[in-house]
């Protein structure tokens, strides 16, 4: 009996040995309600991706209840499907730019090597938007808690939605400015704490996000509709602070960009190729917290950028694969 359980044994482990690895493909599905791995509705909003490691750290907004502050929240994924809530890295105070019945949106963060800090910047506002300021806030670790440093309109400019991008060492803030009918472009300090500069000045567009791919930086836009989704465009360049071409779709036309609203373009690096997903809000205008989240791969091709309005694809966060 013994020599018999321990041929079982053995020939169980050789099974166990001979099972392939788990796929790491995993299925997106736009315009789902998506849950965090604790079973709790996500809320992040109007933010962005910072990858660290292997890591990917995803902050946004709690629209929980409704438009007025509540959080910045930060959650963590390795395969971009399943998401831990890790902490809120920015809450609610009892007075001030982060008080009650204040605004504080899009934010998004960037890592400065040089401090060996993360820093944040958001669009802070009162309840009729006619503050039009940046905020800033800074932290040692990418989901940490964020020290609040204050809020200024950036070279006396209005800002309201607005984004960050790191090209190499040099940090860039972009923001809508509503009084000149403007999407501002602005060189940070090499601190990344305040505005340097103003580098490049496009036409008007909300909820920007840049990104480079290749030797090309691209620029993505929202027309300015409120909460009502539209057909955002796109410009592409050689340089930042270069000639920029004219603003064109990329979403098959008519969809409302799949019925949502820029926040973020995420590069995916893995092992076969770099993929590039657009990330989105469906915002529900009735019932914020509701919102959804509209993920689609883009297909770029030269200085061209597309993509298609799918219910589900994959990808492999490994390999960087989409399908």
């Amino acid at each position: 009996m013994k020599r018999l359980i321990a041929v079982l044994a053995a020939v169980l482990g050789a099974l166990a040995v001979a099972q392939p690895a788990q796929a790491a493909t995993v299925t997106r599905y736009p315009g789902t309600v998506w849950y965090d791995t604790s079973g709790n509705v996500i809320q992040a909003h109007g933010g962005g991706i910072t990858k660290v490691g292997s890591t990917y750290y995803w902050l946004g907004e709690d629209k929980t209840n409704g438009s007025p502050f509540q959080n910045i929240k930060c959650y963590s994924s390795t395969d971009l499907k399943n998401w831990a809530f890790v902490r809120n890295v920015l809450t609610r105070q009892s007075s001030g730019d982060l008080g009650p019945n204040r605004i504080v949106e899009r934010p998004h963060v960037i890592y400065n090597a040089a401090t060996s800090t993360y820093v944040m910047y958001m669009h802070i506002d009162n309840a009729n938007y006619s503050e039009r300021k940046a905020g800033v806030a800074t932290s040692g670790s990418v989901c940490g808690a964020y020290t609040y440093r204050g809020s200024a309109k950036p070279l006396g400019h209005d800002s309201l939605d607005d984004s960050l991008f790191l090209d190499g060492s040099t940090g860039y803030f972009m923001s809508e400015d509503r009084t000149n009918q403007k999407l501002q472009i602005y060189r940070l300090s090499a601190d990344f704490l305040s505005i340097s500069a103003l580098v490049k000045t496009l036409n008007q567009y909300e909820a920007p996000s840049m990104a480079k791919i290749g030797s090309t930086y691209y620029i993505f836009g929202s027309h300015l509709t409120g909460w009502s989704t539209n057909d955002n465009q796109y410009a592409t360049a050689g340089s930042i602070t270069g000639t920029w071409s004219s603003f064109r779709s990329f979403a098959p036309s008519g969809t409302n960009t799949c019925n949502s609203q820029a926040t973020w373009i995420m590069p995916v690096a893995g092992s076969s190729r770099t993929s590039y997903i657009f990330m989105g809000d469906r915002w529900n205008s009735g019932n914020l917290t509701d919102s959804r989240y509209i993920w689609e791969p883009l297909t770029i091709s030269g200085t061209t950028a597309s993509m298609a309005c799918r219910d589900s694809w994959t990808i492999d966060a490994s390999t960087g694969v989409t399908g």
